[in-house]
């Protein structure tokens, strides 16, 4: 059984890394961090795109199929982040190896990866027919429910491709190949725009714009929606699978040749990425509940919500992109013994991301109407305006706790990148029932406004930032790795 250079204590482990740094270890800062960041950003803006444009496609189809991604896309992130941050932990794995100069362990963390996407993706199909018993929790309108539930059916059948784009794109980001990953997303993203519009609306097309309908293809609404995302996704994933098995990457990193199940392997990257997942699972019921809590306050309650979540989300996700690369440095560079340069790096992608967020902070607060008015679709005017005049007090609260999630992001991804996951897995149990959950339920069972539930999931965003922070301080990351010593991978 080797030993893994992961501990909480000196007890558990041991703490010193496999290797010296290796003579390239540069000393850290903003164009190196950038470099790596910049498709990662684009990446994630494809990704936000694509999340933009079938929010405002389905807004014009339907302001009902719209209000009803919200929380078929909680539902499915409940379960799925869970898996995918798993999945996708192995760039961490290739971080570190890399760091390391250990190339030949890079193709079988990568398909430890792989492997546990399979199983996972194909587990995933079993909440298909649990759908609607899963969709009714929530308690929304019946006409509601029929349009979440098809979409989460949808998804599920789009999250095994995503997993194993995940764990291969964790092979060309964690040793900093991103502009690979920018390849894979933009390709799914183009595919699935492509196929949006013509199955959203089919033959009807959209007359007030002047686009044409489809001769012979149906008008499937939110699930056309579905559809063009799970076949995006199967398309992103054949690309990276081609892209990873080519024949420049198998001989220096295994990429064909590391197929094997490698159990000692699996296991690590299920103890250090199924925290890091669980992290997600547990944030993303939090939210759950809280978007079910407030859409028992009324329709145009959970329409403006739903509104300021996909907003928030499509602001986050370059962001994402910037932590990812930070995560990626942070890996590399404890892989190469130089905690030194990964604290380095964390604070320079704090100041980025702090930058980046005032700017999106300031755009909530000054275009509101603006912003909303991109969800304005020909008719459902009583229930568009009811929507609309909530937004601005909701944004102005997004704005307020972006902020803060410039701290969350970046020394969370510092420590996810060091393999410190239980940590900010127990934090957000922690945190998130007492400080947002509970006092947002009891504010609905008050029939307060709406704003107060607002309030308790800014402060728990706060307290979040806070906690991770003084986590990172202390200073016990440094000394934590997720792979295995050089000799022992040997024997």
């Amino acid at each position: 059984m080797s030993q893994v250079l992961v501990s909480e204590s000196p007890a558990e482990g041991t703490e010193q890394p496999a290797q010296p740094a290796p003579p390239d270890a540069r000393a850290g800062g903003s164009r190196e961090l950038l470099a790596i960041a910049i498709p990662m950003i684009v990446s994630q803006s494809f990704v936000a795109v694509q999340v933009l444009l079938d929010r405002v496609l389905l807004s014009w189809h339907s302001q009902l199929e719209q209000a009803a991604t919200a929380a078929a896309v909680l539902w499915y992130w409940q379960f799925f982040g869970l898996l995918q941050v798993t999945a996708g932990y192995a760039s961490t794995f290739v971080a570190q190896y890399t760091g390391a100069n250990r190339p030949h362990r890079v193709g079988p963390a990568v398909w430890q990866g792989i492997h546990f996407a399979w199983i996972a993706g194909l587990l995933f199909l079993l909440l298909v027919p649990l759908a609607p018993s899963l969709i009714a929790l929530g308690g929304h309108d019946p006409a509601l429910q029929v349009h979440e539930t098809t979409y989460f059916r949808c998804l599920c059948v789009a999250a095994l491709p995503m997993m194993v784009m995940a764990a291969i794109n964790g092979f060309f980001s964690g040793r900093g190949q991103t502009w690979t990953v920018l390849l894979i997303e933009a390709f799914g993203t183009l595919v699935n725009v492509l196929l949006a519009v013509p199955l959203i609306f089919g033959e009807k097309g959209i007359p007030w714009l002047g686009i044409p309908g489809v001769p012979g293809v149906p008008e499937m609404g939110i699930a056309g929606a579905g559809i063009a995302t799970a076949v995006g996704s199967w398309a992103a994933a054949i690309l990276a699978a081609v892209l990873f098995l080519r024949k420049k990457y198998r001989t220096e990193f295994a990429s064909l040749s590391g197929w094997r199940f490698d159990r000692p392997l699996f296991a690590r990257l299920v103890r250090f990425g199924g925290p890091a997942g669980l992290q997600v699972f547990q944030d993303v019921m939090v939210f759950n509940v809280f978007v079910l809590a407030v859409g028992a306050l009324g329709v145009a309650e959970a329409g403006a919500t739903s509104l300021a979540i996909a907003l928030n989300m499509v602001a986050f996700l370059p962001m994402y992109g910037l932590a990812q690369a930070e995560c990626i440095l942070v890996g590399q560079r404890l892989g190469a013994d130089r905690p030194d340069l990964a604290e380095k790096f964390t604070y320079i992608g704090f100041r980025w991301m702090l930058g980046y967020m005032a700017v999106v902070a300031a755009v909530y607060l000054l275009l509101p109407r603006t912003l909303v008015g991109l969800f304005r679709g020909e008719g459902e005017f009583e229930q568009y305006e009811a929507m609309a005049a909530l937004m601005p007090g909701l944004l102005a609260c997004v704005a307020i706790y972006s902020l803060a999630e410039a701290g969350n992001f970046a020394f969370a991804f510092a420590l996810r990148g060091a393999g410190d996951t239980k940590f900010v897995s127990r934090l957000t149990f922690v945190l998130g029932w007492p400080v947002m959950v509970i006092p947002t339920l009891i504010a609905v069972w008050l029939k307060a406004s709406l704003y107060w539930a607002w309030g308790f999931a800014s402060a728990y965003i706060f307290v979040m930032a806070v906690c991770f922070y003084l986590r990172f301080r202390t200073g016990k990351w440094k000394t934590m790795r997720v792979i295995e010593a050089a000799a022992e991978a040997a024997e």
